[in-house]
């Protein structure tokens, strides 16, 4: 890769890493601690037996030696296993605005890494499109954050399909120990409807902590009146031109979407999956905005994560 462009890179990977650390410091770091739970209990100290304590919590041996009861206590593993499993398929490259899908992925990827990070929780990357691709074990430290950021910001090699399914039977059988699972993808796989597919997305919730980040572009469900339009699909490469002039076109063209996305969110529930939807803005940010060094994307996808957050300390 040219000079030029690493340095691109890695002067975007610094500008989301402060609006990150101002969001996770701002906004939802505790939030985030109390709606992940741990791996399990630890060990944490021994005490004298009081009336009311749980018999099966004494420690025979510290009360044989000491002749009188002891109890074990336990308190909540905080430290997590966060894991991304991110889609860097043909159409990750699509976006009808400012950004590409794959630099979207990114921003929300870097900001839930970087909250992560705040927890001291150990984060991995891990990379799919028809086939699973790159792998980076989960590791603790800013070091090992920013060198993932690095890698979600960098253009994906040119790919074609999506293969979900497979990437998740590959990933369960990587990743043996229970860990947050967040998969960033546009979920449009023609798989999805298949009974296989369903049992991959249910077998993956049961293993791990499971959380769909869905990245909807508006052009996937609005189509404009433009007239003919010929379109490409960059990934199976299928060509079809429409006439966005047509009312039944368009009606055709949401409906078509809206049916799909219904369908994801029914395989998800049925999963036991939680989903975080990122809608993506075709609109210039704000001067405001721009000019306050915030990110409308990240600040929307922050919205979202707070909401996820507060339905998730519900069912605790």
């Amino acid at each position: 890769m040219a000079d030029d462009a690493v340095s691109a890179i890695l002067r975007q990977v610094r500008r989301v890493e402060i609006t990150a650390r101002r969001a996770v410091d701002e906004l939802f770091a505790g939030q985030y601690h109390s709606a992940f739970r741990g791996r399990g209990m630890e060990f944490d100290e021994v005490r004298e037996y009081q009336p009311g304590d749980e018999i099966r919590t004494i420690d025979w041996n510290v009360t044989a030696r000491a002749g009188t009861p002891f109890i074990k206590r336990f308190r909540e593993e905080r430290e997590l296993t966060v894991l991304f499993l991110v889609d860097e398929s043909g159409s990750a490259a699509f976006g009808s605005g400012l950004e590409a899908r794959h630099v979207a992925q990114a921003k929300c990827a870097a900001l839930l890494m970087f909250t992560a990070l705040a927890n001291h929780d150990k984060v991995g990357l891990a990379t799919f499109a028809d086939a699973p691709g790159t792998f980076f074990p989960p590791r603790k430290g800013r070091g090992a954050v920013l060198r993932l950021v690095r890698e979600l910001f960098t253009p994906p090699p040119p790919r074609r399909g999506t293969a979900i399914a497979a990437a998740l039977d590959w990933l369960n059988r990587v990743q043996k120990r229970r860990c947050v699972l967040f998969v960033l993808s546009d979920w449009l796989d023609p798989a999805a409807a298949t009974p296989a597919f369903e049992r991959t997305l249910a077998v993956t919730a049961r293993r791990h902590d499971l959380v769909a980040v869905v990245l909807r572009d508006p052009r996937e469900r609005e189509l404009p009146d433009v007239g003919l339009v010929e379109f490409e699909d960059l990934e199976s490469g299928v060509r079809r031109e429409l006439d966005s002039s047509s009312p039944a076109v368009r009606t055709w063209w949401r409906a078509r979407a809206d049916r799909r996305h219904e369908e994801l969110l029914g395989r998800l529930r049925r999963a036991g999956a939680d989903l975080l939807p990122v809608e993506l803005s075709a609109e210039l940010p704000a001067s405001a905005a721009a000019q306050s060094g915030r990110d409308p994307l990240l600040d929307a996808f922050g919205a979202q994560l707070r909401a996820l957050f507060r339905r998730r300390e519900q069912r605790r």
